[in-house]
């Protein structure tokens, strides 16, 4: 019998800090704030963290994610941070296509990029993460990303 071999990496589900775990949740905390006053992305903050601190999870340490931890202290962004790359690309693309009329590619993909960021719009607006009147502009993006 062909047994098929698992595909994807599983975190262990664990609640706990491990017991190596040295820092402690006010620490962590200290660490996040100081991260995004010099301007990382949650993400970026997680990665330092884990790669360089020996924080697997966040949220086992302190009890609550990231960007929760930055909201609380005002420290968030305004435009969600998988908005705010997508946005980041097709202005990448935008300006390409200013220099290279005649790539087809790039057009096709700013066309799937940019209804990407509308249906991701409409979600958050949705969730009230952003404002109802809220809209996506290629003419005022550069301003967003910059």
């Amino acid at each position: 019998v062909l047994v098929r071999a698992k595909q994807w990496y599983q975190r262990r589900v664990r609640g706990s800090v491990p017991n190596w775990q040295k820092l402690t949740g006010d620490e962590v905390k200290e660490m996040i704030y100081k991260l995004s006053k010099k301007g990382l992305t949650p993400s970026q903050i997680g990665v330092i963290l884990r790669d360089s601190h020996g924080v697997n999870q966040v949220r086992h340490v302190t009890g609550t994610k990231i960007l929760r931890i930055l909201r609380a202290k005002g420290l968030a962004s305004k435009i969600p941070e998988d908005l705010y790359h997508l946005i980041k690309k097709a202005v990448a693309i935008r300006k390409h296509l200013e220099k290279n009329r005649q790539d087809k590619d790039s057009k096709y993909r700013l066309i799937l990029i940019e209804s990407r960021i509308h249906k991701l719009a409409r979600y958050y607006k949705t969730k009230s993460v952003l404002p109802p009147n809220w809209k996506y502009e290629s003419a005022t993006a550069s301003a967003l990303v910059a």
